[in-house]
């Protein structure tokens, strides 16, 4: 049963020569199938992948073919993980890209990580990384598939107890987790909540789950702000909770020495964003 296919065609081989080789030249999205065989949110991730490519200076739109064996996956491994690469191909001159290139796409099937579905149950504990994000205002935000920092910041063995590094940047602002972003709860003045999430102006990732809740809090009457975030902020909110595709939304029950509780509207978030995972 194929799990890979490049260009469409069942095969685990693309070109020593391709620009994602040898300069990691291109995009990512990684997106989930739901029990009932659908992509959540699947037109967001095409069009994340379409603008960074215009970022990275070349064009790229899902072709009808590509949305067929999108949906022919889908069919097929309902309750899986989808990840769809693509590199600005091959040619130019070393780093000079091509002018007219020929975009590789490579669409490739894995399972859902088993412990997804008890960290929702029972949420997530993190520990800050000793590694920390460089600040590229042209990178920061789109997935490209530069991600050497996440394979240093996973190189350290989490400590027991531990399931995912927090990531800052080197200004000391959070930023997201290894895998993950970030999602800040605290009381208003008035009673009501109010949500932070690091802008991701200078580093890390603008995931589609990311840009989804923020939509729905919004829909739930709960003010939100993008705002660059300082480490002491940990210690004045009162819930915290990670988001990504795969995982949907996870509450996060401590980083480092500070404690929380999982935020009452969790639940209701999720439903609100219809998460089948």
């Amino acid at each position: 049963m194929a799990t890979v296919w490049v260009n469409g065609q069942v095969s685990e081989q693309i070109s020593v020569s391709d620009r994602a080789f040898t300069y990691g030249d291109g995009l990512f999205a990684t997106m989930a199938v739901d029990a009932a065989a659908q992509i959540p949110f699947l037109s967001y991730h095409l069009q994340r992948l379409q603008d960074g490519a215009a970022r990275l200076g070349f064009h790229w739109q899902a072709s009808a073919a590509l949305m067929s064996l999108l949906a022919q996956a889908a069919s097929r491994f309902p309750a899986h993980c989808l990840k769809l690469q693509l590199s600005r191909g091959t040619g130019g001159r070393g780093y000079t890209p091509p002018v007219e290139p020929q975009v590789t796409e490579v669409l490739s099937v894995s399972t859902l990580p088993a412990h997804y579905s008890k960290w929702r149950q029972q949420g997530i504990t993190l520990q800050t990384s000793v590694v920390t994000l460089a600040k590229q205002p042209l990178l920061a935000g789109i997935k490209h598939l530069n991600r050497l920092e996440q394979v240093l910041i996973k190189r350290y063995p989490l400590p027991a107890g531990i399931d995912d590094w927090l990531v800052l940047d080197t200004d000391g602002k959070l930023v997201e987790t290894s895998m993950a972003n970030l999602f800040l709860i605290t009381k208003t003045a008035q009673g009501g909540w109010l949500a932070l999430t690091p802008a991701i102006n200078y580093a890390g990732v603008s995931g589609v789950m990311r840009q989804q809740v923020i939509m729905a809090l919004l829909a739930m009457g709960i003010d939100v702000q993008l705002q660059a975030v300082s480490r002491d902020c940990l210690s004045r909110v009162s819930h915290l909770f990670i988001s990504n595709s795969l995982l949907g939304i996870v509450d996060v029950t401590a980083v480092d020495h500070y404690r929380y509780q999982p935020w009452p509207l969790s639940s209701q978030l999720r439903q609100n964003l219809a998460i089948q995972l």
